[in-house]
Order: structure tokens, then sequence, then C-alpha cells
């Protein structure tokens, strides 16, 4: 995304150099304090890098986060939502905040040039979740350190399988949102399109609704030299292609951002063998809530029209969960700008357009208000520009302690913001 469509992020009167968080505790020296345990927060994301794991698989990791908490005597629930660790700290006098991090990775084989490269055959952490669950291990011994500015509790959520697996409804639904009831919820996610520091986000719609589609052709197989006694699928499969970008292009309204792209595609193993079929995997993403719904349906009925004009037959499903999108709340945005204009600096925080990306946040959000926002960790001199999900992903590990300290500062602002809003007893 170009930084240009980013706006001006609020009134200079919000920043505040050295504000007081809870009362004596000021953001300078939250900083420092995140300074000084750096190489601790890199070491841990370079060992969750070296062992990435995909989702409701990340054994090794959650291994990793639960001796790190058992270190600082840090209380959790395990299992939940299989492999997902629930920790809370804190009084547990007063409002409830919870902080996120998601641990798994995919299935693409790393290309980086780092020297803590993935040492598992065709899986890395090409989103960075490593880094979230290190930035949130960073927040923890931040707060821990100063347990007795804690006023209520604070719920540190190490969530499985974002990627596909909708594991932040897992937790929701095994109860980790309640006792006690969480009343904001924050997250960061590391994003190569902003510079080391910066951070993006914006009020209501962020980000996407979504759903990952599987499309089959099914034709008859032949000969090569002589396709007129075959049903070719695969050139079926190239009009349905073409033809489906229409839903974009020619139904959805211009103004109602969407998309619909075809990532994959299986068919035949031969040079001289027409198959029986073809396999197609995409996905279909909207901001506007009532255009998923819309477009999963007219695609199968493309599907279907242009498979039956082209003798074939199609079969649509759509497959895992459907993301919703993701809203953040106005108070918790403005709140969060605030506080991240006193740790990174008043420049480094700007609204930003919406995005057609999708995120189980949007699961949490849909409970609780909160805020999701981006990360800026892009630095050429490091090589550090490869998108999200490419096998060259990199990082600036410079972003991590300031990750850690902005996680660890929104939970104490939080409680604090809420504590001042409570009525009486």
């Amino acid at each position: 995304m170009p930084f240009n469509n980013c706006a001006s992020s609020g009134p200079s009167e919000w920043i505040e150099a050295k504000e007081n968080v809870t009362g004596h505790m000021h953001f300078e020296e939250l900083n420092k304090s995140a300074d000084a345990i750096q190489d601790w927060i890199i070491a841990l994301r370079r060992q969750l890098h070296r062992f990435p794991e995909l989702g409701f698989e990340e054994v090794r990791t959650s291994q990793l986060v639960r001796d790190t908490l058992d270190g600082f005597g840090i209380p959790y629930r395990h299992p939940l939502a299989k492999t997902g660790v629930l920790a809370t700290l804190g009084d547990g006098r007063g409002p409830c905040v919870a902080l996120r991090a998601d641990m798994d990775a995919l299935p693409v084989q790393e290309e980086a040039d780092v020297r803590f490269r993935s040492e598992v055959p065709g899986k890395m952490h090409a989103c960075g979740h490593d880094c979230h669950t290190a930035m949130l291990l960073g927040a923890t011994r931040l707060l821990q350190e100063r347990a007795g500015d804690v006023h209520g509790t604070v719920k540190l959520l190490f969530q499985p399988a974002e990627e596909a697996g909708a594991g932040g409804l897992r937790l929701i639904e095994e109860g980790a949102l309640n006792e006690p009831r969480v009343e904001r919820i924050f997250g960061l996610h590391v994003c190569p399109w902003f510079a080391t520091g910066q951070l993006r986000a914006r009020a209501g719609r962020f980000l996407a609704a979504s759903v990952a589609v599987e499309l089959t052709l099914r034709g008859q197989g032949g000969h090569a030299a002589r396709p007129h006694l075959a049903v070719d699928p695969i050139a079926t499969a190239a009009k349905l292609i073409l033809e489906v970008q229409t839903l974009v292009s020619r139904e959805t309204d211009p103004l109602d951002a969407a998309v619909l792209s075809i990532t994959a595609i299986h068919a035949g193993e031969a040079h001289n063998v027409i198959p029986d079929s073809v396999m197609m995997k995409g996905t279909l993403r909207a901001l506007a809530p009532a255009s998923l719904p819309w477009m999963k349906q007219r695609l199968k009925e493309m599907a279907e029209q242009i498979a039956g004009a082209n003798r074939c037959k199609a079969q649509v499903r759509f497959i895992g969960q459907e993301y919703p999108p993701l809203v953040n709340d106005v108070r918790c945005w403005e709140s969060a700008k605030r506080v991240a204009q006193a740790l990174l600096g008043s420049d480094a925080v700007q609204d930003c357009q919406p995005m057609l990306a999708a995120e189980d946040f949007a699961y949490y959000l849909q409970r609780v208000p909160g805020c999701w926002m981006f990360l800026g960790t892009r630095n050429e001199a490091q090589g550090a520009v490869h998108e999200l999900h490419s096998p060259k992903f990199k990082v600036d590990e410079a972003v991590l302690p300031r990750g850690a300290a902005l996680l660890a500062a929104l939970a104490l602002r939080s409680l604090d913001e809420l504590r001042r809003t409570r009525p009486p007893d």
C-alpha cells in the first residue's frame, strides 16, 4: 500500500511525550525497559522463526510460550482451542483488558536471507506471527515487572490458527473472553508496507470479510491430439477464470471494494493427455457486509453456467470459516493513537484507508470493543521490503521492543480509562 494513502492522525494536543499511564509510570520509562530486553525478545522471535508450525499444530510454539510464562510465575490455561494459551495477570480488582498474538505459520518454503531460517521444510513464518508472539511475551514481561500498576486483569491470548482455521473463534467459543469479561482488546500485526515503527489503522471498517473457495470442473479426458473426442476442462477453466472477474468489474458497485482471486489451479500430469477434471482454489473478499453472500451466489451461478456451456460440470465449495469484516472501535483507536504518539512519536501514527486483507481478530471485535493495528517493519537497507506471505519476507527486528512497549502501554492505559469511567459499585 502506498504511504500517501494515509492521512494525518489527529490533533497535536494528543501528543504527551511523558504522559503518565497509571499515575506514576511514564511512557519514556516503558520504552527504556523495552529496549533493555530487546535482545531477549529478538532471541524468542528467532527461536520461533526456526521452528514454524501450521494452524492447530503449534505444539512447540505453545510450549515455548508456557515455559516463558512459568518463568514469570504467571498462571495460564492450556490447552485452549487445541494449542492456544490464555494467561492472566493483575490484581483482579476492576476492569479486564485483553492482548492477542497469533502463533501459526504458513505452508511456504523460506527463501529469506537470514541466519535463523526455518528448519522445517515447506513451512515458514511468512506473516510475522513469530514477531507477534515474541512481542506479546515482551509485553508480558514488562507488565509483570509493573504488577503493582496492573489494577484489574490483563488477559494474554496466544492464539492458534489465524491463517485459515479461525482460531480466534475457537478461543471465544471456549470462553477466552469470559470470567472476567473482557472489556477491551488490542492486537498488532507487523507490516512491510510502512517504515519501522510506524503505526497504521482506522476506526470503523478496516479489513474485509473473506471466504475461501474451491472450484472443480469435470469434463471427459482424452488424447491431446484428438480434443474433439474429449470434453476439455482446462479450456473451460481458462474461460471461467477470466469471466468471473466481471463479478467485481461489472457487477459490484465501484464504491464497494471487493476482490475475487483464483490463486491455485491443478489439472493433469502429462503433456499429451487432456485430464478429466480441473481443481481451482481462490478467495472472495469484500468490505460491504452484504457483498460477500451475493458474490458467493453469483460465483456459483457463473461457474455452473460457464461449465454447462462447455459441456462440463461444475462444483463450487466454500471451505473453512467465513471471516467477518474487521471493525475497529472508534474510542479504542483514538485511545491507541494517543498512547502510540507518546511512545513512537507524533509523526509515526496515522489513519489509513480500508484494505481487503482479512483477519480473524474480527471475531473478537464482534463481541468486544477493541482495535487491531499495523506496525511497520520496512527497512530497505536490511532488505525488509517483501510482501506478507512472500518466501522472502523479513522484518526489521528493531520494531519488536516498540511493539512490546505499545501492547503493555495499551493495557495499562485501557485499565486506567475503564476504571475512571466505571460507575461506582
